[in-house]
């Protein structure tokens, strides 16, 4: 498992609560520690659990976590035809299932906030409140949505673009500036962990594979099915998913609060780990 180490031979974070459970068709990466009421973690796409990194430690006293790798990304192994939305939420109640894990709470940021909703909504799962930290929730709209769903596909199925795209990534400076365009502002240890992921080609593989086929319509028509309570976390700085998808969609849920916060970006939890932390337990799950 290259990824277990960074470049300059340090342990991932949080490696300490790693293990490798396997379910049908993923071998998986998951952090799971802690007592407590049972809290799911589920990061963006591109990223891996080193995105809870500074998180995890400060909400494992109050929940027990387990945080997964999503299938293909990190150190999760997984097969590309299941990269859908239901593929992967299916995937995660697996998971689940394998773990005797029952979330009491779950909580999705960007692309996982989806595949949170989904995962409920198809009963993998029947927590007391979601939350989605910029959610991904609003399809791409004019050119971008005509186009970018097939260019990804494109992508993901020519073998070179993951090692064109990981050498593109390996320029100095390459990663922060990649990181900056989303309106976050990280911290140098958080550069470098990205830096390693986006620099793996199977990582870089199974994301593109994750947005070829990332398909929302379903998921929008669904939502004023869901019962459960849901908290959208909208970081005001976002610019990779903009507040204004989630407010959108806000009015489809059955039971939805909106909490902003007015200096954040996409890494909301990345960059103040303290406040969204505050966040997650202040939630009623006892």
């Amino acid at each position: 498992m290259p990824l277990v180490w960074s470049r300059e031979g340090g342990r991932w974070p949080n490696h300490e609560l790693s293990r490798f459970p396997v379910t049908r068709g993923v071998r998986w990466h998951v952090q799971r520690g802690g007592a407590g009421p049972k809290l799911l973690l589920l990061h963006g796409a591109g990223a891996s659990t080193h995105s809870w990194a500074r998180l995890i430690p400060l909400l494992t006293p109050h929940f027990e976590v387990l945080a997964p790798d999503l299938p293909g990304q990190g150190f999760s192994s997984g097969a590309a035809p299941r990269f859908t939305l239901p593929g992967m939420a299916q995937d995660v109640r697996m998971l689940l299932n394998e773990q005797g894990f029952a979330p009491d709470l779950v909580v999705g940021h960007s692309a996982g906030a989806a595949i949170g909703l989904r995962l409920v909504l198809d009963g993998g799962a029947d927590p007391l409140g979601v939350i989605c930290l910029n959610g991904a929730l609003a399809p791409f709209r004019g050119v971008a949505g005509a186009l970018f769903p097939p260019l990804a596909k494109l992508l993901s199925l020519n073998p070179l673009t993951a090692a064109i795209f990981t050498r593109t990534a390996g320029a100095p400076g390459a990663v922060r500036r990649l990181i900056e365009g989303t309106g976050s502002t990280i911290d140098a240890e958080g550069l470098r962990l990205y830096e390693r992921l986006i620099t793996t080609p199977d990582h870089v593989k199974a994301t593109l594979g994750m947005m070829a086929r990332w398909e929302l319509g379903p998921l929008i028509a669904d939502l004023p099915k869901l019962a459960t309570p849901v908290t959208l976390a909208l970081g005001l700085r976002d610019r990779a998913v903009p507040p204004e998808g989630a407010r959108a969609v806000a009015g489809r849920f059955r039971a939805a609060r909106i909490v902003e916060f007015a200096d954040l970006g996409h890494l909301m939890h990345e960059e103040a780990p303290e406040r969204i932390g505050a966040l997650i337990s202040s939630e009623n799950v006892v």
